[in-house]
């Protein structure tokens, strides 16, 4: 094999074993010579199973090559896929994604009875009454009165803020944690925002600036607002 370029490498690391894929081979030859590799030596039968964390590069597997990688490499029981790595996703992918990371604006008024879903951020110009209700899989931004229902990360993403103009909600929910009317001053407050403090195991309400210290990934939320 001197001279002939090794398409498979393998490293060991104290959580298993990492293969690392060339990315410009075509996929008949990953399996030849990945089948090679975990031939040429004979297994120890009495080492615990080993797991494997397969990188791909600029590849992109459909299921049915990544059902065969797996079977490959657990074919002798004792090496398991935990994860394939890719730097490409597809554009089912890519979509969904965009989806997730997208502003969504909205210019009115949440009455009692109503309820609005989005996925991604949600940008609200407007109130939410009483008995009104907003739901976003990210952060929720209101420049307006909150006194509804929001409920911000509910795919269960736990760095999720609610932030508004006027805050005194009936109940603000950020993926599974609650926090009803009783934890706010009667009067509500002014530019406030709720989020996890995970010390404390609950929601809290504080300042606007705060935002800057404990979330410094909402700088995004900035960027796409002056770059439309």
């Amino acid at each position: 094999m001197n001279g002939v370029k090794q398409l498979i490498t393998i490293k060991g690391t104290k959580d298993g074993l990492t293969l690392f894929i060339d990315d410009s081979c075509s996929f008949h030859d990953v399996l030849r010579e990945l089948n090679e590799k975990f031939t040429e030596q004979p297994i120890n039968q009495t080492e615990p199973c080993v797991s494997v964390t397969v990188k791909l590069g600029n590849r992109y597997l459909n299921s049915e090559q990544t059902s065969q990688l797996q079977e490959l490499i657990s074919s002798d029981g004792h090496f398991y896929v935990q994860a394939f790595e890719s730097d490409v996703i597809s554009k089912e992918e890519a979509l969904k994604l965009k989806e997730e990371s997208e502003i969504k604006a909205l210019n009115r008024m949440i009455r009692s009875g109503q309820v609005i879903e989005v996925t991604g951020d949600l940008l609200l110009i407007g109130d939410v009454n009483p008995g009104g209700k907003v739901v976003s899989t990210g952060n929720i931004y209101i420049i307006g009165s909150l006194r509804g229902i929001a409920h911000a990360g509910a795919s269960g993403d736990r760095s999720a803020v609610i932030a508004a103009s006027y805050m005194k909600p009936s109940q603000l929910r950020i993926a599974d944690y609650i926090s009803r009317a009783p934890d706010y001053e009667t009067d509500g407050v002014y530019m406030e925002c709720g989020l996890i403090d995970e010390q404390a195991d609950k929601i809290v309400i504080d300042r606007l600036q705060v935002l800057s210290h404990k979330r410094k990934d909402l700088d995004r939320f900035e960027r796409r607002i002056r770059n439309g």
